[in-house]
């Protein structure tokens, strides 16, 4: 990350009638506030998409010297905002959010950039000997996976667990570790809490000092891509149309570097 970008971390109020993101600043940023967002991009990026897309803002700033101001938070609870048209200029976020947008009248252009896909990842070494999802159902193994409700990636796993009729046995495994949050999951792993987890390809990627990926088949109903968009909303067209041009050029190999591939 250069000294020019600035990056900033979401913390979430509830308001009496809608989420709204309060900016903090963090370390290494090079301004803070308003007076950043002002002058440069506010890019709402989904926490699954920390990595590339800092890669992304990083390059774009070097290039340009256009500041970019970066809030992570989950794509669900940027949503309420984007239909607002409270907050950003960009969101990095994934299916079906475009969707989302484009039904909120909210969306300028988008760009594709990758894909996530959930993959199976387990201890390094792998020591439990894993080689598909129905080895999760090993009795006396400790799973974690994300839970349904709040992610994207949960309601495709456990609608494949459904499919292959081994839901209750995996869930036997679970216990009380669902998470919200796919980086709760690499630490499960890293700290040798858990056996196996089934979490984002991406997030995988960046816990990959830390955990084995079992290569397993594509199974899932769906398959999620991964969206740069630009918000109408913006009052920074110039800006925002060449970012733009730079998420398309270098997104999707971006992206690919840090493992957001099929």
């Amino acid at each position: 990350m250069t000294t020019k970008q600035t990056c900033l971390s979401a913390k979430l109020l509830l308001p009496l009638l809608l989420c709204t993101i309060v900016l903090t600043a963090v370390d290494g940023c090079s301004k803070k506030g308003t007076d950043a967002e002002q002058k440069g991009l506010v890019v709402l990026c989904g926490s699954s998409f920390i990595e590339p897309t800092e890669e992304l803002c990083s390059q774009f700033t070097a290039e340009t010297g256009i500041e970019i101001v970066t809030t992570v938070a989950g794509s669900e609870d940027f949503l309420p905002l984007v239909k607002a048209g409270r907050k950003g200029d960009v969101l990095v976020t994934h299916d079906p959010y475009l969707d989302y947008v484009r039904d909120a009248n909210a969306l300028a252009e988008h760009v594709q950039v990758g894909f996530v896909a959930p993959v199976l990842a387990v201890q390094k070494g792998n020591p439990k000997g894993l080689k598909s999802i129905e080895d999760l159902t090993q009795d006396g193994l400790k799973v974690a996976l994300s839970y349904p409700k709040y992610s994207t990636c949960g309601e495709l796993v456990f609608a494949l667990l459904e499919k292959k009729g081994i839901k209750e046995a995996v869930m036997k495994n679970i216990e009380n570790r669902l998470t919200k949050g796919h980086s709760r999951l690499g630490i499960f792993l890293k700290t040798q809490a858990v056996d196996a987890v089934i979490m984002w390809n991406g997030v995988a990627h960046t816990f990959r000092d830390d955990l084995d990926v079992v290569q397993t088949p594509y199974e899932y109903d769906k398959e999620i891509r991964v969206h740069i968009i630009g918000l109408n909303y913006s009052k920074k067209s110039e800006p925002l149309r060449r970012f733009i041009i730079m998420a398309r050029e270098r997104g999707p190999a971006i992206f690919a570097d840090y493992g957001y591939v099929k």
